[in-house]
């Protein structure tokens, strides 16, 4: 029976990210996930933060010719309602940066992880599943489908939504689903995007354009469950006249560039995120519509952590409380993070004219007071970004 100090269960992009980190951390991990069977046509915005941790990684330089700068983000409400919020920018240099992050596509992600996953001499890869846990004091056995075994001293879950990890070690999970689904593709255009990623807040949801390189761009569109389905089985030409019109012509005339794939939107978070031997990251801890481009930046958010806290040290085994301190370190933001989405897309949805005169005001705000939109922009980035900027300013009013 083989024994590794971290076995990660799970191999999307949250687990082989999660495996690498620790990795080259100094643990000797395991990754233990079949071998993925959909292609994944979708991409990936990923903040500065998550960025610079992948340059940390030595993965970005790969990465990058695939990906395209998000230099500008605007919302503009799409909607007919009586209150509409004024069209709100967000410039990328006006908190010193050149782009907020970069789009990247899910396959460009997948190739680059597989490849340096493959090649670290700190992973054993094992292309099954895990039938069985037994969560012990000192250590954590895990029978996999072919009836071997194999022992670890902690266990990180990115096994997603329906964590089979998750539920062997008792922790329930809180779901709520939305009346929506997302229609998703790339589509190339003959006007320049110019790294301006553009999000129409529509009765439905949000319609989000966003740069590839070139001259081509991803669209996440949320619509009822019906008219995606409507949607997914138009003819190229006549689904590409469609968003076209959806985008005013913004970006001139539009091409579509791949097979739309639809998305069912629900949210889901743990009841905690960790415990003794166990870590819960990504979408096994947390789950949410795709606004505001959080997803895979609140995992990313969870393996910063957990690779800072599991820090190989020679006198230091894995601390049998480690998923107790990452449970108490990581909720904060990953709360934070999951109602406040809830609470916007249930804005864009709801009829109910107290809550557009609330969410239009908020964005007029947003719209005409550039210290606010710094400091949301910041803390859009990164948690705690703005607020250290703050602090930093008063420093050095109060030196002068």
């Amino acid at each position: 029976m083989q024994h590794f100090e971290v076995a990660v269960v799970g191999g999307g992009l949250t687990g082989s990210v999660a495996a690498l980190a620790l990795a080259r951390a100094g643990r000797k991990v395991v990754l233990v996930a079949p071998a993925a069977e959909e292609a994944d046509q979708r991409t990936t915005a990923l903040m500065d933060q998550s960025i610079r941790f992948l340059e940390r990684l030595g993965l970005w330089d790969t990465i990058e010719p695939s990906a395209a700068p998000l230099s500008t983000m605007q919302i503009i409400d799409g909607t007919k309602r009586l209150l509409r919020a004024p069209t709100t920018q967000f410039r990328a240099m006006d908190v010193g940066l050149y782009a907020f992050g970069y789009n990247i596509p899910n396959h460009a992600l997948h190739a680059t992880l597989n490849a340096a996953v493959s090649a670290e001499a700190n992973i054993t890869e094992v292309n099954q599943r895990v039938d069985l846990f037994d969560f012990g004091s000192d250590r954590v056995a895990l029978t996999l489908t072919r009836g071997e075994s194999l022992t670890a001293d902690f266990v990180v879950a990115a096994d997603g939504k329906n964590s089979a990890t998750r539920e062997a070690a008792g922790i329930g999970v809180r779901r709520w689903s939305y009346p929506q689904t997302a229609l998703v593709l790339n589509f190339s255009h003959t006007v320049p995007h110019g790294n301006i990623s553009t999000e129409f807040h529509t009765e439905t949801g949000p319609f989000t354009q966003v740069p590839l390189p070139g001259s081509r761009s991803s669209l996440v569109w949320v619509v009822k469950p019906e008219e995606a389905q409507r949607l997914s089985v138009l003819p190229g030409e006549e689904l590409a006249t469609v968003i076209e019109a959806r985008m005013q012509s913004m970006l001139g005339k539009v091409t579509i560039d791949s097979t739309p794939q639809t998305w069912p939107l629900s949210s889901l978070m743990a009841e905690k995120f960790g415990g003794g031997r166990l870590a819960l990251v990504g979408e096994a801890a947390h789950a949410f519509p795709p606004i505001g481009a959080q997803g895979l930046n609140l995992s990313l958010r969870d393996i910063i952590e957990l690779s800072q806290s599991l820090r190989a040290n020679p006198d230091c085994p894995v601390p049998a409380d480690a998923g107790d301190r990452f449970n108490r370190r990581r909720r904060p933001d990953i709360m934070t993070r999951t109602f406040g989405v809830d609470v916007l897309n249930r804005s864009l949805l709801s009829d109910f004219l107290p809550v557009q005169m609330v969410r239009a005001a908020g964005l007029h705000l947003l719209a005409s007071a550039p210290p606010l939109r710094n400091l949301v922009m910041q803390e859009g980035i990164e948690p705690g970004r703005g607020l250290r900027s703050i602090l930093q300013a008063l420093r050095q009013e109060i030196r002068r």
